[in-house]
């Protein structure tokens, strides 16, 4: 994906060398969560990583996988608290359905998490089901994007 100016902000890939900067705005990260930071640099590593910034920096970051059933999945949409509210989420949504190299795209949200559901519904996502057990007492509620496939992409 080649950086792509979206009004205010651009959305591009990230390089692995970004990691630091993406736990920099990750607010699990920030306060400790070893296993966020070692998702991220992880994450940096295989080349999974779309970013928003804007002249003052990042603004968010997406991560989508290729292990849901051989399926995209959504792993992370992480907006920083300052830019929510500005469309950031949505364009990184809409770029990493458009760069999607599977029929389907998948996320999950918690229940509990009504920014995010309103987010995925304004986005065109569809809710496909609901699953019992990950975190006790909130639910997990599935999304499906159907992309619009192009070519295979590396």
């Amino acid at each position: 994906m080649d950086a792509v100016s979206l009004g205010d902000f651009v959305v591009r890939r990230v390089s692995e060398s970004e990691s630091d900067a993406l736990v920099g705005i990750d607010v699990v990260a920030i306060e400790g969560d070893t296993e966020r930071q070692a998702s991220i640099r992880r994450w940096c590593q295989q080349g999974l990583v779309i970013a928003a910034e804007d002249a003052s920096g990042l603004l968010g970051y997406c991560v989508a996988e290729y292990t849901f059933f051989e399926q995209g999945f959504v792993t992370m949409l992480m907006v920083t608290p300052s830019a929510r509210g500005r469309g950031v989420g949505h364009r990184l949504l809409d770029a990493v359905a458009a760069s999607c190299t599977t029929p389907k795209l998948f996320t999950s949200t918690n229940v509990s998490n009504q920014p995010m559901q309103r987010l995925l519904q304004r986005a065109g996502w569809s809710p496909v089901g609901l699953l019992h057990g990950l975190d006790e007492g909130d639910p997990e509620l599935f999304y499906l994007c159907r992309p619009q496939v192009g070519p295979m992409r590396p």
